[in-house]
């Protein structure tokens, strides 16, 4: 039956059970928007496994190789060039097998019949390239010279492998003050004996020097009257 208020207005009741108007909303579920299905990529997927698992394998790798270690020559004592490479100068350190060519240490035995091709400073770890078989300074056309020089007549920090000038300088004191004449332009120092401090001019001491066997007599002859000066060339190295 119709209540009074359903009578006076004139409207039928609205059944919950009725079905809604067609193009009307039901409700926040319908306002969804629809989605696409899923695509999937088995190709990418797999290839970010195959990425995980090469990333994974090389630190694996990276972490057994660093344990691998090797023996090697190190060198504690400066060898100038075209010097002997003595016993005494290496010393055995184990270092990463990084692949790099590095003299190892049970070969040092081949090593003291070897010479350094450039100046080898202490802390090198040596390698093949450092080395000569024969000295090339010591050659033919070349002579050994052994001079005693005098405070001021050689720089204090002279050691073997520098390079000096060959300078004569007359000890009469010609007139004109005539400069020093150069022997030699760029002779190796072979070896500095034991060195003594003396007067105002520094240091003197026995050093050996090579130079081209067409002047080591004049070298030597000026070297005995006491009118040889050595100047370093630290540059020529």
């Amino acid at each position: 039956m119709r209540t009074t208020s359903e009578k006076s207005s004139g409207r039928a009741p609205v059944s919950a059970d009725r079905p809604a108007p067609a193009g009307a909303l039901s409700g926040p579920a319908s306002r969804k928007l629809p989605v696409p299905p899923r695509e999937r990529k088995p190709a990418l997927a797999a290839l970010a496994v195959l990425l995980i698992l090469g990333g994974a394998l090389a630190t694996t790798l990276l972490v057994l190789r660093s344990g691998d270690r090797v023996s090697a020559i190190q060198i504690v004592q400066q060898i100038g060039t075209g010097q002997p490479i003595t016993e005494a100068a290496m010393r055995e350190v184990q270092i990463a097998d990084t692949g790099i060519g590095y003299v190892p240490y049970a070969a040092r035995g081949r090593v003291t019949e070897s010479f350094a091709r450039v100046t080898i400073l202490p802390g090198t770890l040596l390698t093949e390239e450092m080395t000569l078989s024969a000295s090339e300074e010591l050659g033919p056309g070349k002579a050994q010279v052994g001079l005693a020089l005098k405070p001021g007549q050689m720089p204090s920090t002279l050691r073997a492998g520098d390079r000096v000038q060959v300078i004569h300088v007359s000890a009469r004191g010609e007139a004109g003050g005539t400069p020093g004449r150069v022997l030699a332009q760029s002779a190796l120092v072979h070896s500095v004996g034991a060195q003594g401090r003396g007067g105002s001019g520094g240091s003197g001491g026995q050093v050996t020097i090579i130079v081209d066997s067409t002047i080591s007599p004049a070298v030597a002859g000026y070297s005995a009257r006491g009118e040889i000066a050595l100047a370093e060339l630290p540059g020529a190295r």
